[in-house]
């Protein structure tokens, strides 16, 4: 194969050297010192249609001189589909280095020989000399090997295919269907339990204080009040004790008053025994210790203790003196009295 390429390179460089053969006629060599020439590919195998990028670097001494490698050279059953003649450099040892670029492309299978490539040198003597640079291997594949192995055979249809079904919108229009049906239900659920839960003590106003107080003691006071979380916690029990009872005796909502709006609305509700001063001091400490982070001793909690015991115990007395008065004077009670002993919701 070599020998039969040998052949047609020589026809092909006689034609395209006719001028210069005219002159000297060029010998075919083994090698010349001083002169190396390489080729390669960018890959041993490509698949058709490819593009193949083939260098020849050719390094040669300066007393030779080059004739680039010409266009129309033969490389066999690859097309030429671009072209980068004879860019040259030079070598550390003095020598020349001219690379010449080809990229090619075929449309045919099979295992292929890039044919050697002539290169034709002038000697310091005007004689030329050609060198052949060393032929490539290269293997072109199917593009139906690529696939898989498919052939060209016709193949049976392939069974339909079944897009899966979109279930969003039934999920999210059950969703909601099952939402107006349970949301009603839990709403009513919910306001029956509240019922419940909010049962209504019938016991005397006084009878639920001094019992929120006896288990206030029984948690807080049996030992000392060392810090200042569990000393706000007792305070905060204590004077919700006290604004409950006094809400209930009064019918006024005190849970929701703060100190300031308590001083206002009872500077005009007669309390029993002068117990408006030591109200609005018993709440000031109280706010000392829940919002300033005081620490109270434990002779003054001890003391707060049985000033909220005086309270519900004198509001009590004093309703009663009340009820008396008024069947002593109308022989029945008074249903506009302003204050109630009944527990409340």
């Amino acid at each position: 194969m070599i020998g039969q390429a040998r052949s047609i390179i020589a026809v092909l460089l006689a034609l395209a050297a006719a001028p210069a053969a005219a002159q000297t006629e060029a010998d075919t060599v083994g090698s010349l010192p001083g002169i190396q020439i390489g080729t390669a590919v960018d890959k041993a195998e490509a698949y058709i249609g490819d593009l193949i990028t083939y260098t020849v670097t050719i390094a040669y001494d300066s007393t030779y001189e080059l004739i680039p490698v010409p266009l129309g050279a033969n490389l066999g059953a690859f097309d030429v589909k671009d072209y980068e003649p004879d860019v040259e450099s030079k070598l550390p040892d003095g020598r020349f280095q001219s690379l010449t670029t080809f990229v090619l492309s075929t449309f045919t299978t099979g295992d292929y020989l890039i044919p050697p490539l002539p290169v034709m040198f002038v000697l310091p003597d005007s004689s030329r000399k050609i060198l052949l640079a060393e032929g490539v291997p290269i293997r072109i594949l199917s593009l139906l090997d690529a696939a898989g192995g498919d052939t060209l055979d016709i193949k049976p249809l392939k069974a339909p295919y079944e897009f899966p079904r979109d279930y969003t919108a039934y999920y999210f229009w059950g969703g909601v269907g099952l939402a107006v049906v349970t949301l009603p239900v839990l709403f009513w659920w919910w306001r029956r339990r509240r019922r419940k839960a909010a049962a209504v003590d019938l016991r005397p106003a006084w009878e639920i204080a001094f019992e929120k107080l006896a288990f206030l003691k029984s948690e807080y006071l049996n030992e000392p009040l060392e810090t200042q979380d569990r000393c706000k916690a007792y305070y905060v029990a204590l004077t919700e004790i006290v604004r409950d009872y006094l809400g209930r005796m009064y019918q006024t909502n005190v849970l929701e008053m703060t100190t300031e709006q308590f001083v206002s609305h009872f500077a005009d509700v007669p309390l029993p025994q002068n117990l408006y001063a030591g109200l609005i001091q018993f709440f000031g400490r109280a706010d000392q210790v829940k919002f300033a982070k005081s620490l109270a001793a434990q002779k003054q909690a001890e003391d707060d203790f049985l000033f909220a015991h005086d309270v519900v115990e004198a509001v009590r007395a004093d309703y009663e003196r009340r009820q008396q008065v008024e069947v002593s004077i109308s022989g029945t009670p008074d249903s506009s009295a302003p204050v109630s002993a009944g527990g409340t919701t």
